[in-house]
């Protein structure tokens, strides 16, 4: 009995530093490591889904523009995201996601470029409560190009070039990373309980503000309005048009569903997949209210109504794409299919040239997407909703105004009255989409 009394006491001193070193190795392990993984490929796998609504804004605007304009467009296209990629990396991810360092508390972050995460980081070294750096700023420029992409379409036709890209890098370097800093870089509209969860302002009337600046100082194309009679212009391809809504369409799931931030658990996951669905479904009711419309309206069902209108209605569940039913997606997006339907030609009307219908689109649904918030999200309100939407419209609005001026009195903006006649294509880049055809 000695000799097993001795055996175990002997096998206990073996085992018991072996069990406080595991217990001293589980102490200073790092913390769950799924949660980054997870929520880093969201950010990646939704930011090259938002990449691919690049494609869809210049298939979009190359159908709808005439076919002397076409590579005009797709130019302008190409160029701006990348523009936007240089200049949110040179200033606007930090200005936008200041940190502690806001340069004005609230209201301006931080001027320095963006560094991403050493190679080969550790997971001891890395913040495991979010994402990786390098996710997080390649997801957020994706939403910085996208409005630069809006302000493309409304000026289409009769804007130089140059003028135009550096109209871009000022509003993708700066307008719009400063107020989106007000809401998502936790300024001042944060802080007053302001909600916009993917952007229906922040993105999206925001891109609609700079290009209605830019129509009223550019001015109408030649003969779109004789008197009080709008002529038609018809798109050159209504099949690239409607390829380029469904990539958008499809681009909108990383758009809306990305912006839930995370996604490490199984709540966050679900919440993902309803944002999808509320998503589709508002795009869908859209596109019917719009086709509907137009059959009663016009006696035929218009097909760049239909297209306009379901965009429209992503737009309009963008600030709230969590938290509706499916019922509720469905006639927020229905508001969205109207407002194209009665707003484009409001624009006409009121000789405002926008010649893929953005403003309506991307502005004014954007305000009904962002009104629309309080009826299903918590601990929100009209009259903040509606305070946040005039801060961002305002600032938005005539700090672009100021910039296109700027421009307008030192370089122009606008093509000469022959060079517009001709087309964009041979004055300003010397070569056509489609060369068979000589006229526009």
């Amino acid at each position: 009995m000695r000799k097993l009394s001795l055996s175990l006491s002997a096998l206990a001193l073996t085992i018991l530093p072996g069990l406080a070193l595991a217990d001293e190795a589980a102490a200073a392990a790092p913390a769950d490591i799924t949660p980054y993984i997870f929520t880093t490929l969201l950010f990646l796998v939704g930011g090259f889904m938002v990449f691919w609504m690049a494609a869809g804004f210049a298939m979009l605007e190359a159908g709808l523009v005439r076919s002397k304009n076409v590579t005009m467009q797709l130019t302008k296209n190409i160029a701006l995201f990348s523009i936007a990629a240089i200049m949110y990396w040179l200033v606007g991810f930090n200005l936008m996601y200041p940190g502690d360092a806001w340069s004005i508390p609230g209201l301006l972050g931080a001027f320095a470029p963006t560094s991403l995460e050493p190679v080969g980081l550790a997971a001891a070294d890395a913040s495991l409560d979010y994402a990786s750096v390098g996710s997080d700023f390649f997801f957020q420029l994706m939403f910085c190009a996208t409005t630069a992409s809006i302000v493309s379409g409304t000026l289409a036709e009769r804007i130089k070039l140059w003028p135009f890209l550096i109209f871009v890098a000022v509003l993708t370097g700066v307008i719009y990373p400063i107020e989106a800093s007000w809401q998502w870089g936790g300024g001042f509209l944060s802080e007053m309980g302001f909600s916009d969860f993917a952007g229906s302002t922040l993105v999206h009337a925001a891109g609609g503000f700079a290009a209605l600046a830019g129509a009223l100082i550019l001015g109408p194309r030649i003969g779109k309005y004789k008197g009080d009679k709008t002529i038609p212009m018809p798109g050159s391809n209504l099949a690239l048009a409607t390829l380029g809504t469904f990539i958008l369409w499809l681009g909108w799931f990383g758009f809306n569903g990305g912006s839930q931030l995370a996604m490490g658990t199984v709540g966050d996951i679900t919440d993902i997949s309803r944002i999808f669905a509320n998503t589709n479904m508002a795009a869908a009711s859209g596109a019917v209210t719009a086709l509907i419309l137009t059959q009663v309206m016009f006696k035929k069902p218009d097909l760049t109504m239909t297209l306009n209108g379901a965009l429209a209605g992503l737009v309009s569940i963008t600030a709230g794409p969590l938290d509706p039913t499916l019922f509720g997606a469905l006639w927020i997006g229905a508001v969205g299919g109207v407002i194209v339907v009665f707003v484009v030609p409001l624009l006409d009307k009121l000789k405002i040239d926008d010649v893929v219908g953005a403003i309506p689109v991307h502005l004014v649904a954007g305000l009904w997407g962002t009104f629309a918030v309080p009826f299903y999200t918590a601990d929100t309100s009209f009259v903040t909703q509606i305070t946040g939407f005039v801060a961002i419209g305002a600032f938005t609005f005539i700090v672009s105004g100021i910039v296109w001026l700027i421009l307008k009195s030192t370089m122009g903006i606008r093509v000469s009255e022959e060079d517009e006649i001709n087309g964009l294509d041979m004055a300003e880049l010397g070569m056509e989409a489609y060369p068979e055809f000589t006229a526009g």
